[in-house]
């Protein structure tokens, strides 16, 4: 994840060199999310066939091959055309490590597994623009290389440590996949979708995409200062995950979600309303904590719907859900601002979260799992 975060500060202004407007920006980035969003189906099924070591190698190859490429590409179709590549080899290893992931941990460690695999992308996420920064002022194509080579050691390292056959060997072996129109009758899986996507709409859609907006045209701020509120908010969600780790295996799923997603509401509407810098920045701490529990329990609760069953299929499903609504949201979110206001678009954001929260009530209750 540092790799990836190298190139955010980067890719907007290289796209830019080659004399585009900022439409063509755009779908750079959508590209990418897009293709991720049309490979996922393709994933399950390949991870049945290939296993998810295998598939994993190979997604992480395309995305550091295709990365690579964009430092030389001569033109903006190529780039466009690479990015969508990059995004068809990101949507590989991420649902194929989750799949791993989810497959190789017990229920009674999943949410902590899951917060220990997502603190690596935030600490990535904090640390990858700041180097990204440095390397562009050798040049704007250095972070792409060095994106692909930090990819080219997470690939070698997986096929070293992730041996063949590790996971069934470890234990008792996986029960058989479990049909997919199964899970998706599972409420814990329809509940977990269902958050996924509200996460999606709302963490990777309308806080990435309106914010920065928010505090330049609405506090008269600076990009500086939405960096620095990002940046703090981003340290206090990694030091919450663990707790959140904790209290998804100890205290369940189902208030996890409840509980987070409420929460996650109230101060996304808030901060479309927050009068100054400094409680705009309150609100995102606020946020982040929400966040923490918001990124493990769904996926613990789609662990707990596969039963760890062989099979990606189910993982693609949920991995889908939170494409769309980083695809969806950015673009309803800022038709919303141009034809209502900020609080509009926020206020939609604010009610998929409830109705993720009022999902997890049909989810079972759980008993504590046994260490």
């Amino acid at each position: 994840m540092v790799g990836f975060g190298v190139v955010v500060p980067v890719l907007p202004v290289y796209v830019r060199s080659f004399g585009v407007g900022y439409l063509e920006i755009g779908a750079v980035v959508s590209a990418f999310a897009l293709m991720r969003f049309v490979a996922s189906p393709f994933c399950g099924r390949l991870i049945d066939w290939l296993g998810e070591r295998t598939l994993l190698a190979i997604g992480i190859g395309i995305v550091a091959l295709s990365s690579a490429l964009v430092g030389l590409a001569g033109s903006y179709v190529e780039i466009l055309l690479l990015r969508g590549a990059g995004g068809i080899g990101s949507a590989m290893f991420t649902v194929s490590a989750m799949t791993l992931l989810l497959r190789s941990t017990p229920a009674s460690s999943r949410g902590r597994s899951v917060g220990f695999y997502q603190g690596g992308f935030l600490l990535g996420g904090m640390a990858g623009p700041a180097i990204g920064g440095v390397l562009a002022t050798v040049s704007l194509t250095a972070p792409f290389f060095f994106y692909a080579g930090t990819l080219a050691v997470a690939g070698l390292v997986g096929l070293v440590l992730l041996q063949r056959g590790a996971v069934e060997d470890s234990g008792a072996p996986a029960p058989a996949e479990l049909p997919l129109r199964s899970v998706l009758r599972d409420p814990r899986f329809r509940a977990a979708c269902l958050a996924n996507f509200a996460n999606g709409w709302t963490s990777l859609g309308v806080r990435s995409a309106l914010i920065p907006v928010l505090v330049v045209e609405v506090l008269s701020g600076t990009a500086a200062w939405t960096g620095a509120a990002f940046a703090i908010a981003a340290v206090v969600q990694t030091i919450a995950l663990g707790p959140a780790g904790r209290f998804v295996d100890t205290v369940g799923r189902k208030p996890a979600i409840l509980g987070a997603y409420t929460v996650a509401a109230a101060t996304i509407l808030a901060i479309s309303i927050a009068p100054n810098f400094a409680i705009l920045t309150v609100l995102l701490c606020v946020y982040g904590i929400a966040a923490a529990f918001m990124g493990t329990a769904p996926a613990a609760a789609v662990g707990d719907a596969t039963a760890g069953a062989r099979g990606g299929r189910p993982v693609a499903v949920f991995s889908m859900t939170s494409d769309l609504g980083a695809i969806a949201g950015p673009l309803v979110a800022g038709w919303l601002v141009d034809v209502a206001s900020f609080p509009a678009a926020f206020g939609v954001a604010a009610v998929f979260l409830l109705i993720a929260a009022l999902s997890a009530l049909r989810m079972p209750r759980e008993a504590p799992p046994a260490e």
